[in-house]
């Protein structure tokens, strides 16, 4: 339920309300703007009822959320939302470029991929310490160690990191290492994992869809994480299974205009995974930003041929300068700032 106050509301007034909506046992939400302030309450709304909210003098309007996500939903927030990445604003007009490698190798693999992005002017880091992986004979990521190199290389260049995590118990470990959860596609509905990220608000979560997942589901995802307190979350579209095998996967970009339409968070696209051939990825990127992408999300490596985790989609250096290049005006005709 939304419940729009009257420009003339103190904040006295909002407070008064809030406390009412609590003692109910349903969760408030305060959410001044500039003009009105809106206040929420999530739960049962035939308890909600028992306020008769609409006789308060400072009530001017009550409206009820249809969507089945409550807090991603713009109906709750009409203005979009910007996330930090250890200070790197994501959304607004701001196009952000996560790069880096699929996995976490050595030092001397990092500190190079990390070089070749910051000369590149890419503001975040992306590496991954633990990897979830199809077989059970892949590499399966360096852990804690990983961890301990995403670190140096944040300090070494200034890079803030985002790293993937697969279990509940590193919410906290990964703490200290990162300044970004990622939960891969693998993983969208572990709602165990949902909940331990939400109960880090001080961390951004780069949510990506499951790739056989409906965008529903994904919002509803997002919800999970938002509810147990974290409401720094940006969606990522990374292609989802369908009947064509000439690509990795399909990347859906239908989904991008869609979130922006339903929800205020940011939107990412990875068209690494999204497309799984390299030479898509450029044109991709392009289209991602043409459709209204908050951002991208690509792996690079230095020598490709000897990653241990799809080197066959990760981008050289000359690939990267490349992308880079292209993109710039796509974002420019956007009204963004790269």
């Amino acid at each position: 339920m939304i419940i729009i106050l009257k420009p003339q509301a103190s904040e006295k007034d909002a407070n008064e309300i809030l406390d009412k909506i609590s003692s109910l046992g349903l969760k408030p939400l305060y959410m001044p703007g500039i003009e009105r302030t809106v206040l929420g309450a999530l739960g049962d709304e035939r308890v909600l009822r028992q306020l008769h909210l609409d006789s308060y003098p400072m009530v001017d309007e009550i409206k009820p959320v249809l969507s089945p996500y409550k807090l991603v939903s713009r109906e709750l927030q009409a203005h979009d939302s910007i996330v930090s990445i250890g200070g790197v604003k994501v959304g607004g007009g701001n196009f952000t470029v996560i790069a880096g490698p699929c996995s976490v190798e050595s030092q001397e693999q990092l500190f190079g991929v990390s070089d070749m992005i910051k000369q590149q002017g890419v503001p975040l880091l992306r590496g991954g310490a633990f990897k979830p992986r199809t077989s059970p004979y892949s590499f399966q990521g360096l852990g804690l160690e990983g961890l301990k190199l995403l670190k140096a290389a944040k300090e070494k260049y200034d890079l803030p990191v985002v790293s993937e995590i697969i279990d509940p118990n590193d919410a906290k470990l990964m703490h200290e290492y990162v300044d970004c959860y990622q939960i891969g596609a693998r993983n969208m509905q572990n709602f165990r994992l949902l909940e331990a990220v939400g109960e880090q608000p001080d961390k951004a979560v780069l949510l990506k869809r499951g790739m056989s997942a409906t965008l529903e589901e994904l919002l509803l995802a997002a919800e999970y994480i938002i509810n147990a307190g974290n409401p720094n979350v940006i969606l990522c579209e990374r292609g989802i299974r369908t009947f064509e095998t000439a690509t990795r996967n399909t990347l859906d970009l239908n989904a991008v205009a869609y979130l922006k339409e339903k929800s205020h968070l940011p939107v990412f696209v990875d068209p690494s995974h999204g497309t799984g051939v390299k030479s898509l990825i450029n044109p991709m990127s392009r289209a991602a930003v043409a459709v209204g992408a908050d951002g991208i999300i690509v792996e690079a490596h230095l020598n490709p041929k000897e990653a241990l985790s799809d080197g066959h989609q990760a981008l050289t250096a000359d690939d990267f300068a490349t992308l880079m290049a292209d993109i710039k005006p796509f974002v420019s005709a956007a009204g963004k700032t790269l």
